[in-house]
């Protein structure tokens, strides 16, 4: 790959510099901005990206809005400011507020269950409201995760209920509201609710209610046909087995049909963090929803068993070191993006990158979030459990994804370890009641009168229930 082109390399030289003679607030902006710079330049330097878009908006204040790398690596086109990328899964905010207003506007409630607007779905004796689909806690079967939809349909420009004949007739994973599991599924059927519901296409519907209002003059609805300018192309590295092992080339193609209402939105950095201004405000509430309809959208629902999640409509609510953020990843062929919104700083960043593999928006997004508020304090977890460890200590078992799941929970020097079958061994830190975490995966054991009887395991996108052998 040749070397990207040298202009934001030259900007973070000059700043470095000319930094000296700059009054100290210049001074220290123009520093966060050369590191900004450098935190998109090295995955690009290293070879892992092709290339990037950054956007950075504290309130008012655009801190950086810069592109790296290259759009297009066979015509050496450099990235523009405004380039425009697939955002995958960034898409599902868009389509769970899109739902959100056309319940204010009285065509829907989240109440309803989805065959008020799909009669003939099979549903297989299950209820399923609409808010069960926004928060993956449905049970049906994610395409994704169906071997045909890869080898016969994804390559394929075929009508849109192809895909649903595919994945209705499978078995349910759960029932609905007793776990939850990341589904592609839910949300493309949200599409197809949205326009029944709205009487107009989801693209036209998106466009209309959304990006307009919003003031995304650069979004819209991905088409494998359409002439977009300042578009970026794709690109993933070649497997690790081979001649041309950890080089960059084009992605491999898939057909926005299937995507949908889960993942076809094309949009650029600045754009998406204009939207977080539009749908967030200033924490309270923005342009897009009500203020009683904002409060919803952002709090996270429940499962059967009382549990409470911390996803609420395409959207991840995490906290860290007492640091609230909410943000959602996208990752789709050639394309990887994370959008977050932290809301008690109304900061707003935005990473965009045209590789699919190892370059890591989160990363990145996370790196600048620390320039910009300091590195959050670390969670506070006790020394010690209060009691016995050895209680905990056994093979919960259930399953994800249709498949069966095990995982061993063991005591190693006073602390415990959670080990699934295929992973390595994680060490657990002790929060509170019967909650330990790993990183940002919290496990909290169940007892059944003296005896721990389930283990249940919270990966923000994803919370199940095992139960103990």
């Amino acid at each position: 790959m040749r070397p990207r082109p040298a202009r934001p390399a030259l900007l973070a030289l000059f700043l470095s510099a000319a930094v000296t003679s700059l009054p100290a607030q210049q001074r220290d902006r123009a520093t966060l901005i050369a590191a900004i710079d450098s935190l998109a330049d090295a995955p690009i330097k290293a070879g892992r990206a092709a290339g990037m878009s950054v956007a950075v908006v504290q309130g008012a204040d655009t801190i950086r809005l810069g592109g790296y790398g290259y759009a297009d690596l066979e015509l050496e086109v450099p990235t523009p400011d405004r380039a425009v990328y697939e955002i995958g899964s960034v898409t599902k905010q868009f389509t769970a507020a899109a739902v959100f207003q056309l319940q204010e506007q009285g065509k829907l409630s989240l109440d309803d269950d989805l065959t008020k607007f799909l009669p003939n779905y099979p549903t297989q004796g299950h209820r399923i409201p609409i808010r069960r689909l926004l928060n993956h806690t449905s049970g049906i079967k994610g395409y994704t995760e169906i071997p045909a939809f890869w080898s016969t349909l994804a390559p394929r420009a075929l009508p849109r209920d192809s895909l649903v004949a595919l994945f209705a007739p499978q078995p349910f994973d759960f029932s609905p509201g007793d776990a939850m599991i990341y589904n592609n599924s839910a949300y493309f059927l949200l599409g197809l609710i949205i326009e029944k519901a709205a009487g107009q296409p989801y693209e036209q519907y998106v466009e209309e209610r959304l990006f307009q209002p919003a003031g995304m003059s650069d979004s819209r609805y991905c088409s494998d046909q359409a002439v977009v300018k300042r578009r970026t192309k794709g690109y993933e590295l070649s497997p690790a087995a081979g001649p041309d092992s950890g080089v960059l080339r084009r992605a491999s193609y898939l057909v926005h049909v299937w995507p949908y209402a889960a993942g076809s939105l094309c949009s650029t950095a600045r754009d998406l963090v204009i939207w977080a201004r539009a749908l967030h405000g200033t924490g309270q509430g923005g342009r897009i929803l009500s203020r009683n309809s904002y409060r919803q959208f952002i709090t996270p629902d429940t499962l059967n068993n009382g549990a409470r999640l911390r996803y609420a409509n395409g959207l991840a609510l995490t906290e860290t070191g007492g640091r609230r953020m909410i943000s959602h990843g996208g990752g789709i062929y050639g394309y990887v993006s994370e959008l977050r919104y932290y809301p008690d700083q109304d900061l707003s960043i935005a990473v965009l990158i045209n590789t699919a593999g190892p370059a890591s928006p989160s990363g990145v997004a996370d790196a600048i979030a620390d320039l910009i508020l300091g590195q959050p304090p670390e969670p506070r977890t006790a020394t010690t459990f209060a009691g016995d460890l050895r209680p905990f200590v056994g093979t919960y078992q259930g399953s994800a994804r249709g498949r069966a799941l095990a995982v061993t929970v063991s005591l190693d020097s006073g602390s415990l370890s959670v080990k699934a079958a295929q992973g390595e061994p994680r060490r657990l830190a002790y929060l509170q009641a019967l909650t330990f975490a790993n990183g940002p995966t919290r496990y909290h054991f169940v007892r059944t009168g003296a005896d721990v009887t389930e283990l249940h395991v919270d990966e923000v996108a994803g919370y199940y229930v095992l139960r103990r052998k």
